[in-house]
């Protein structure tokens, strides 16, 4: 493997991503069982904690509820919700395993004064892709990512990010492969704010609908940024939680 290869997806997260696939589909409805770590640990060649930590992930996100004795059980939905367990970058990567990005606004470029300084670029030029995420076919998030010249260079002719493009991809799953150095940190401030008309006609609401906006700022591991991406989440349509640990 080399520097600018991404490491391989450990094991727990290829189970608890695959399990997540299944409850979302309705493969484990409402109240289902589901496989017990024994027979998880027989499928993918796991350990039993292995197949555990998986389960911890799913229960930590409110998918799935465990029953001393009895089992893990899938949880009841919650009126079509979108909840994200957030804790590292690998899980805003993982957004790709159950939602869908339907590009706005192809990827161009642009003077954007505020972005720039975020970014520390001696320009005023940046390059700009807005986007929904849905959930189920339903949106439930806008955004518009900013990034600096050398970095847009490598998504220029991504069809992902053409206009009109949907696909599975996430914006920093498509951008790390050419990076020098892999994404390691994401500075996030979280406000409310309200629905611009951008916004309300992308997620259907009505302009100046109160929004969850988060912004992150992204850098490698090298401490250089490389992305500023402004969100605006429909907060009937999403739950946000994360987890803090001592």
């Amino acid at each position: 493997m080399t520097e600018t290869e991404p490491a391989p997806e450990p094991v727990y997260r290829k189970v608890a991503n695959a399990l997540r696939k299944q409850i979302a589909s309705g493969t484990y409805r409402d109240g289902a069982r589901l496989p017990t770590e024994a027979e998880l640990a027989a499928q993918y060649g796991a350990s039993r904690q292995t197949i555990r930590r998986a389960f911890h992930d799913l229960v930590a996100e409110g998918i799935v509820h465990r029953v001393p004795g009895r089992g893990t059980f899938a949880a009841e939905q919650r009126g079509g919700r979108y909840l994200r367990h957030l804790g590292s970058i690998e899980d805003l990567m993982n957004l790709s395993s159950d939602t869908s990005m339907d590009i706005v606004t192809p990827l161009r470029r642009q003077a954007n004064i505020e972005a720039a300084s975020r970014l520390r670029l001696e320009t005023d030029l940046v390059y700009s892709v807005a986007f929904r995420r849905l959930h189920h076919d339903v949106p439930f998030v806008y955004t518009t990512v900013y990034l600096p010249e050398r970095i847009a260079r490598h998504v220029l002719e991504a069809p992902e990010l053409a206009a009109g493009a949907s696909s599975t991809y996430t914006l920093i799953g498509l951008l790390e492969p050419h990076l020098d150095a892999p994404i390691a940190r994401a500075d996030q401030s979280i406000t409310v704010a309200p629905a611009t008309s951008a916004v309300a006609t992308a997620l259907g609401c009505a302009p100046g609908h109160g929004m969850l906006r988060v912004d992150r700022l992204y850098s490698d591991k090298q401490d250089q940024l490389c992305e500023l991406a402004m969100s605006y989440f429909l907060p009937e349509q999403y739950t946000y939680r994360i987890t803090l640990e001592r």
